[in-house]
Order: C-alpha cells, then structure tokens, then sequence
C-alpha cells in the first residue's frame, strides 16, 4: 500500500504528534497496521488526524516502570491510508509506517488524547525504502522462521514469503511477531534493517530453545 503524500526526511513531519499508546502494537516504516478503534478520546484523534495530516504516533507503554502512564521513548509515525466506518461506533482503519520518532516531551494538550514533541533525526534512514537490503542474512532469518513455524504448527504461505523484497519481509515477519513489548520494543529500535533482522533471529531462537526445554522437563 502507497502513501500519496511524499516524506523525504525528517523536516517532511510535524514537530509533534497525536500519541497512541498501544502495548504489542509495531509500526514499522512502510509497514501495515490495521486498528480497530473504538474508544471516545481516540475516536476523535482519527477526526482530528483526518482534518490535518492524518499522522498518528504509535508507541508502547513501558511496562518497565511503576508509572502506568509511562511510555517507550521511541514509536512510529504513520499515515492513515484506509479507513471504514462500522456504524456501531468504530473505525476500521490502516496505518501505513513513515518513520520512527524518539519522544523529546509529552505536551499539556487540550485534547483528550496524548501528543507530545519528537524528533524524527535519530531516525533518518527510514526515510530511504529498501535501505541495506542487500546486508540481510535472507537464509539465516527463513530458516529459522521455518523452525518456529513446523515447532508451533504454523501455516506459512512460502510463495509470498520467498517473493518479498527483505526490506517488506524483515517488517512484516517483525510486526507480526508474537512476542511481548520488549522484544517489540528492540525490534523497533533495531538500528538498520540487519539489526532488525538479526535481533528477530535471536529473539526467536531464544524462544525455540524456551520450547525444547519446555519439552525436555515435561518428558
């Protein structure tokens, strides 16, 4: 899915954002996320979003700390690029990756939703598609997702798998991970497409192993 309006770079995005806090939930630059939404207050960030810019900062809460309010410093801006009405009181709606951002401040608003200042700079290279491609270990991360999905009976279709550019692989595998915040967490601060890549090797070697252990005690 494209985005009509062009983002060279970090002077292309507003200073602050419209902040949703979303445990799980990864965005990642030119990827996918469907949301169903369905609350008052962020009901009326989508009317405001689709008046302005239609971007919408999605970030996690950081279970790390005693705060419930407290955030991750870094999330995704993305461009909400589809969006249906259900007529009980929901939007369906598509947010399509621009760039990560690290928060600068939370902003006293107004608003019934969160904004805050953020400076999209740290971030650069995501504003450059298909940026170090060529650096990934395509074999490595196939095989092992091919181990996690036969260890937990996943159905896959390979033939859109073995067809996607490993910019659009690498993302997608990542933000359909089932894994918790942290792990999301690194895999969205990952510093270029190969981190992001090798941290979603590790991660899901590591959870292979927790498996076979898992199997090894109950034998």
């Amino acid at each position: 899915m494209g985005i009509n309006h062009a983002y060279g770079g970090p002077d292309d995005l507003p200073p602050s954002l419209p902040i949703f806090p979303l445990a799980k939930a990864l965005l990642l630059p030119r990827g996918q996320l469907p949301l169903n939404i369905f609350e008052p207050r962020y009901m009326a960030m989508v009317d405001d979003a689709l008046k302005g810019n239609r971007l919408v900062g999605m970030i996690q809460p950081n279970p790390e700390t005693n705060k419930s309010e407290a955030l991750f410093q870094v999330g995704c801006v993305g461009r909400i690029t589809q969006l249906a009405e259900t007529g009980d009181g929901r939007y369906l709606l598509t947010l399509t990756g621009v760039a990560r951002f690290k928060m600068v401040e939370e902003i006293d608003a107004l608003t019934p939703y969160r904004q805050a200042r953020v400076d999209y700079a740290p971030f650069s290279i995501d504003f450059s598609p298909r940026a170090g491609e060529e650096l990934v270990d395509r074999d490595g991360l196939l095989r092992t997702l091919r181990s996690f999905a036969e260890s937990n009976e996943l159905q896959l279709d390979w033939d859109s798998i073995n067809e996607a550019p490993n910019e659009a692989l690498v993302n997608a595998l990542a933000m359909m991970s089932p894994f918790g915040p942290r792990e999301k967490q690194a895999l969205l601060e990952a510093t270029d497409l190969k981190g992001r890549a090798d941290v979603l090797v590790a991660i899901t070697e590591i959870e292979l192993a927790r498996g076979k252990n898992a199997e090894n005690t109950l034998q």
